[in-house]
This record gives C-alpha cells, structure tokens and sequence, in this order.
C-alpha cells in the first residue's frame, strides 16, 4: 500500500507528526531509591521479551563509583536521560553509593530472575 504524505498526513495525523520528528527520546521522572523496591519489580517480570533496562539496571552491574558515574554520563550524552535525571542520580551515588539503586547483577543474573538457569 503506497501513501503520498499528504494521504498519509490525512489519515493518520498523529503517526505523520511522530515520523516527522527529528528524534525520538523518552524522559524518564523516576529514580529508584529502595533497593528492596527493585527486586519487587524485578520479581513481577514474567519474561524477558518485553524488558527493555533501564539506567538502574545498568547502575546495578557497576563495581565502583566511577564506573556509575560514567554509565550516567554515557546515557546522558546519548539522551536516554535528562540531565535532570542524571544530577539526581549523581547526587544519590555521592550520598548513598552505587549499591543504593540495588544489590549488584552479577553474570548470569536474568537466567536465574527469570526462571532459566
């Protein structure tokens, strides 16, 4: 099915306006700060075919903080995070440690959460 612009515009109004856009980018308002709280989402996953991790999840696989300084500096830059988002998440790794968003995802960890190893 071949569609100009303006039929496409016609029709499908909102669509046309989303693939106009120079780019596409999800804010992200959220931080999360119980490490209990983590796993509790974690554990209503029923699968990984629709997970998609977020800057937490990868905070979770640092050692240090310097290494969670550069994985938020790193989606920062790429804007999967707003700035905002980031000083948040710089102010939590300065006052509370890089194990305050989690205990740490060791190799393996989605096999075992998820019921396959």
């Amino acid at each position: 099915m071949g569609l100009t612009k303006d039929q496409l515009r016609k029709a499908f109004p909102s669509l046309a306006k989303e693939i106009g856009k120079p780019k596409q980018k999800i804010n992200i308002n959220s931080i999360r700060t119980d490490p209990k709280s983590v796993e509790k989402i974690a554990a209503t996953q029923k699968s990984l075919s629709n997970y998609n991790p977020d800057v937490v999840d990868f905070l979770r696989r640092c050692d240090t903080k310097q290494q969670a300084e550069e994985i938020i500096t790193y989606m920062e830059n790429r804007r999967e995070i707003t700035h905002n988002h980031a000083q948040k998440l710089r102010e939590q790794l300065r006052r509370k440690g890089v194990r305050s968003f989690g205990p740490k995802k060791e190799e393996g960890y989605y096999f075992k959460a998820f019921g396959k190893e």
